[in-house]
């Protein structure tokens, strides 16, 4: 699959030998692997010990997460979760499946819902995900999409750009952009929240008393721009809830609409009369 100019390659060593050679952590997450018919223990199966990752990922972060653990949870040895999931990188996969879960439904396109509103939507489902599941903001990327789940999301966001006019690349750009957006604010927000609930006070207070020790270490001549500031309310009046993320994603939705302007404008001047020669950049994504 080629993502970007690069391509994911899959090999036998990081696939299923003699199978169809994708990693083994995709087939068992299509479904595409045979499990044992029997476990070493009754009851035992590649959903519960799923299950059974996501509950102490969720309560433990996904530092917390090992084979052993799992294993402890289920009443089960170790060696006996092997038998379904082939390492933890396998089982962190098969973790994000299952809480991400598919995209709710976008707005109906046919209806009057344009390509902006039907990509917020889908921009404000990734990220509830994102927060109900800080942990999955940890698991490293080691590839493009390729579970059900995710190719499912990345689906929606390309239908959601239906209406937008863009090319195949474009469209490909806008959705790494806006995930990326998503990821990025899920975490930054997630690792402060956490910051917050360590200090043990409120977050207003956390802020404030922020507040007073940068304005007693900015020195006006070294710097002007954060004196400046600090000299208005900024910095002590609390936003509303979500306000960073709606002002964000509305400045990146202000950005792939001049993009969708910009490619307009280049297919109404060729059209013109430039056609048959070399486009600008990106003419053809």
């Amino acid at each position: 699959m080629a993502v970007k100019g690069r391509r994911f390659q899959v090999t036998e060593e990081n696939g299923s030998p003699g199978g169809t050679g994708l990693p083994a952590s995709i087939e068992a997450a299509w479904g595409l692997r045979s499990r044992p018919v029997k476990g070493p223990k009754p009851g035992l199966s590649l959903e519960r010990i799923v299950d059974a990752a996501v509950a102490v990922a969720a309560s433990e972060g996904l530092g917390g997460v090992s084979m052993g653990r799992v294993a402890k949870d289920l009443g089960a040895s170790t060696m006996s979760l092997y038998r379904y999931v082939a390492a933890k990188d396998e089982l962190y996969v098969l973790m994000q499946e299952a809480a991400m879960g598919p995209p709710p439904p976008l707005p109906a396109l046919d209806e009057g819902a344009g390509w902006r509103e039907a990509l917020s939507q889908w921009a404000w489902a990734q990220r509830r995900v994102y927060h109900r599941n800080l942990w999955m903001l940890r698991i490293p990327i080691a590839g493009p999409p390729a579970s059900p789940h995710s190719v499912a999301w990345w689906e929606q966001g390309l239908q959601a750009l239906g209406s937008s006019g863009l090319g195949p690349g474009d469209a490909v750009s806008v959705i790494l952009l806006v995930s990326g957006f998503v990821r990025n604010e899920a975490l930054l927000m997630g690792d402060l929240d956490a910051a917050v609930e360590a200090r043990g006070v409120p977050a207003q207070e956390v802020m404030e008393g922020y507040a007073r020790t940068l304005t007693r270490l900015v020195d006006p001549e070294r710097h002007p721009a954060l004196s400046r500031l600090m000299a208005t309310d900024v910095m002590w009046v609390p936003d509303e809830p979500d306000y960073e993320f709606r002002f964000g994603l509305g400045r990146v939705l202000d950005g792939i609409e001049a993009l969708i302007r910009e490619r307009e404008r280049d297919a109404a001047t060729e059209g013109a009369g430039r056609g048959g020669g070399e486009g600008g950049e990106g003419r053809n994504r």
